[in-house]
C-alpha cells in the first residue's frame, strides 16, 4: 500500500524518457471543447433548410453559443468520451407570395440545452423560437420544426458518433492501430533472421483474440441509511411524480408486477419483477447505451434496524463492463448514478439525511 499522496506504483507507471504514451496504455485525456465548437459550427452554420418550397426560405445561420465541457479519455486503447453541452443557434425564415413579394421575414433561435454522453443513444431536446408570432410567422416556424429540426438532430448524431470514435484523437488512434500491422509483417518476413522483430507480432495476436472475447458482467452493491420509515422510501422510489421531483427528469413508473417503467427521460427502462411494499423491489433495468438485449437485475431490500431509520441494500447484477461503444465506464457510472443521482437527491429533497 502506498503512502498517502505518493500514489500506488502498481497503478502509476513511470514516464518514459521520451515522453511516449505507447499504444495509449496510460490514461490520456484530451480537451475537446474547442474541437466540438468548430465541428458543430461547421456542420450547422449557413445550412439551408428550405429554398423556395411552398414559397418559404429557411436557413440556419450560425452557432451563437456553445457551453459546457467535452473531453476524450483513452486508456489501453479504449475510447471514453465525456461531454455535457448546451448550444444556441440562429436561424432566419422568409415567406413570399407567388409573385416573389416578401410577406414576412424574421429571425429565430434554436436551443439544445443538454447534449450528454450519458444519453448518447437518445435525441436531445430541441427548442425553437421565432420573432414573428403572426400567422405567416407561425407557418415559417412550423415549417422549420418539420424540416429543420430533423436536420439539426442528424448533425448532433454525427457529432456524438465522432466523439464515440475518439473526436480529435481519431487520427492518432488510427495511426497507432496501423503501426503494429506493419511491424508484424516485417517480423514474419524475417523469421529466424538477425533482424527479426517477433515482439512486434505478439500484440497483433493479442488484439485479435481480445476482439473475439465475450464482454463480461459485474455486480454493483451499495448500502445506504436514511432517517425515515421503510414504507416512505419505498413510496418515493415507486411514485413517478416524486421521482420526477427529486431527479428533475421525466418518469413513468408502473406499480404492478410485470409493469414497465421509464426514468431519467427514458435513458433507463425496464419492468417490475417482484414488489413488496416497504420491503422489497426487484426490477429488470437497462440503459439505452448498453448492448442490445442486455438487462441487469436490480434488487432493493428495505430494513428498519431501529425506529425511524431505514437501511436500503442495493444489489444490481449483470451490469455489462462495456457499453455498445466499447467504453468501460458502465459499472462506475451505474454505481455513481445510484449514489449521487438517486440516494443523495432523496436525502436532499425529502430531508432523510443521517
Amino acid at each position: 500500500m502506498a503512502k498517502y499522496g505518493e500514489g500506488d506504483k502498481r497503478w502509476i507507471v513511470q514516464d518514459r524518457p521520451d515522453g511516449t504514451n505507447v499504444h495509449n496504455w496510460h490514461w490520456a485525456e484530451t480537451d475537446c471543447l474547442e474541437w466540438s465548437r468548430t465541428k458543430l459550427s461547421d456542420s450547422l452554420s449557413n445550412l439551408t433548410i428550405l429554398s423556395g418550397e411552398g414559397n418559404l426560405f429557411v436557413k440556419i445561420t450560425k452557432l451563437d453559443k456553445l457551453e459546457g465541457e467535452a473531453y476524450v479519455n483513452i486508456r489501453k486503447g479504449k475510447i471514453i468520451p465525456g461531454y455535457e453541452l448546451a448550444l444556441t443557434l440562429s436561424w432566419e425564415g422568409e415567406a413570399k407570395d407567388d409573385s416573389g413579394i416578401c410577406l414576412s421575414k424574421s429571425i429565430g433561435k434554436i436551443e439544445i440545452p443538454y447534449i450528454s454522453d450519458e444519453n448518447a443513444d437518445e435525441d436531445p431536446e430541441v427548442r425553437v423560437s421565432f420573432d414573428d408570432d403572426g400567422v405567416v410567422g407561425r407557418r415559417i416556424k412550423e415549417a422549420f420544426i418539420a424540416k429543420g429540426k430533423p436536420v439539426v438532430l442528424e448533425k448532433v448524431r454525427e457529432y456524438v458518433e465522432s466523439m464515440a470514435r475518439g473526436g480529435p484523437c481519431k487520427e492518432e488512434l488510427e495511426v497507432k492501430k496501423v503501426a503494429p500491422k506493419a511491424g508484424a509483417g516485417e517480423g514474419e518476413g524475417s523469421k529466424g533472421g538477425a533482424g527479426s522483430t517477433p515482439a512486434v507480432a505478439v500484440p497483433k495476436k493479442k488484439e485479435v483474440k481480445k476482439s473475439k472475447e465475450k464482454k463480461g458482467f459485474r455486480t454493483v452493491k451499495l448500502s445506504e441509511r436514511f432517517r425515515c420509515r421503510a414504507v416512505d422510501l419505498y413510496e418515493i422510489l415507486m411514485d413517478e411524480n416524486r421521482w420526477k421531483g427529486f431527479t428533475q427528469s421525466n418518469a413513468k413508473i408502473s406499480r404492478e408486477v410485470g409493469g414497465e417503467f421509464s426514468i431519467f427521460d427514458g435513458s433507463v427502462t425496464g419492468s417490475n419483477v417482484e414488489l413488496k411494499e416497504g420491503k422489497l423491489i426487484v426490477q429488470k433495468w437497462r440503459f439505452g447505451n448498453w448492448p442490445d438485449g442486455v438487462f441487469s437485475t436490480v434488487k432493493l431490500t428495505f430494513e428498519e434496524p431501529e425506529s425511524g431509520v431505514t437501511v436500503v441494500k442495493l444489489v444490481q447484477t449483470d451490469v455489462p463492463e462495456e457499453d455498445r461503444y466499447g467504453n468501460e465506464t458502465v459499472v462506475e457510472n451505474t454505481e455513481r448514478g445510484w449514489r449521487d443521482l438517486i440516494f443523495q437527491r432523496i436525502r436532499a429533497i425529502f430531508g432523510f439525511g443521517l
